[in-house]
């Protein structure tokens, strides 16, 4: 069952941009392990013709459950023998005032943003550390990292946390041969973000502070984590990569 094809483990594949990851890494060859909280909803990203054209398995799996992740792990090497790239894309946002986000917003924003990606890292870590295999992290996180955002505070920590634990960990595995990146969106017209853009004055302010004047694409994400999953790109660990339409120039 085990496949020779690089594979791509890549979370929160349903919609956006892991569905876009996924059909790019397709297309440059990848056979996939595609993950979401129930399998079922894999069914429009199985579909699309770059990704119906590799080995897929798909997995559901619940982020903020540590045996789950676990098990996620150990099926994904089952069924396809290998994981050369994890893709870290699952995550949720939380936009409310700060005096009005509760214990638990905050605890499932940062179980599933956060935490999640940490203990699914470092399964997939594991394995490779115990079988001296190279391997390849590409986290999403956000220009919020760094810079502010009304109401979206505890989002914001989630990915200012994913931009720490990047360095972290490409620190502590650089001399074992695997590389710790992420990228930095700005907004991305997913489909969710073109419904809360839907007023053309909001939409418009938004625009204009970016310095391109053009939201990125998921397509345009999806091209940043192929740079960075690629062996060719041997000498980038620990980098932030903002995909951010200049946003984090000015």
């Amino acid at each position: 069952m085990s496949t020779s094809n690089p594979v791509a483990f890549i979370t929160g594949a349903s919609v956006g941009l892991g569905r876009a990851i996924a059909n790019r890494l397709a297309s440059d060859g990848y056979d996939l392990v595609l993950s979401d909280i129930s399998a079922d909803m894999l069914a429009d990203t199985c579909a699309d013709e770059a990704v119906k054209a590799r080995k897929v398995e798909c997995i559901g799996f619940d982020i903020r459950k540590e045996d789950e992740i676990k098990t996620a792990v150990a099926t994904a090497l089952e069924k396809m023998g290998r994981i050369d790239v994890l893709v870290n894309n699952a995550g949720r946002q939380l936009k409310k005032d700060a005096i009005d986000v509760t214990w638990d917003d905050y605890d499932d924003v940062m179980a599933i943003n956060l935490k999640g990606a940490f203990f699914l890292t470092t399964a997939v870590a594991r394995h490779w550390l115990a079988n001296n295999l190279p391997g390849s992290v590409v986290s999403i996180a956000s220009t919020h990292a760094v810079t502010g955002l009304p109401q979206g505070h505890v989002y914001g920590m989630s990915k200012s946390g994913i931009a720490g634990m990047t360095r972290m960990l490409a620190i502590e595995w650089a001399l074992k041969n695997i590389r710790v990146n992420a990228v930095a969106p700005a907004t991305v017209l997913t489909p969710s973000r073109q419904q809360m853009l839907a007023d053309p004055g909001l939409r418009q302010r938004m625009q204009e502070r970016l310095p391109q004047h053009r939201f990125p694409t998921p397509e345009d994400i999806a091209d940043g984590v192929a740079y960075l999953a690629n062996p060719r790109a041997v000498a980038v660990t620990g980098h932030l990569l903002p995909v951010d339409a200049g946003l984090l120039a000015v």
